[in-house]
């Protein structure tokens, strides 16, 4: 499996009409920026999928996909290449 390590944006602590969220009911994104792409897959008949994003890229991610990690005191995901589901500009 292909893996691509993702800062996450922030949380959102305000709604577009100006009410202050406490922590606890803010959403977790599903968006971040591209630290580092992993391997490229190769499947079993040899064909290769290489990394489709690359680091710097803010792209959008299933909500529930990747695993949380913590390096330095920072959060990251590890999202499957699967989960990836666009790239913004």
């Amino acid at each position: 499996m292909g893996y691509v390590l993702v800062r996450p944006s922030e949380a959102e602590s305000k709604t577009a009409s100006g009410i202050i969220l406490p922590e606890s009911a803010q959403e977790k994104p599903a968006q971040g920026t591209v630290i580092a792409c992993g391997d490229d897959m190769v499947f079993e008949n040899g064909k290769v999928l290489k990394c489709p994003v690359a680091a710097g890229d803010k792209v959008v991610y299933k909500k529930w996909g990747g695993d949380e990690i913590k390096i330095g005191g920072v959060e990251y995901k590890l999202v499957k290449f699967d989960d990836l589901m666009a790239i913004l500009t």
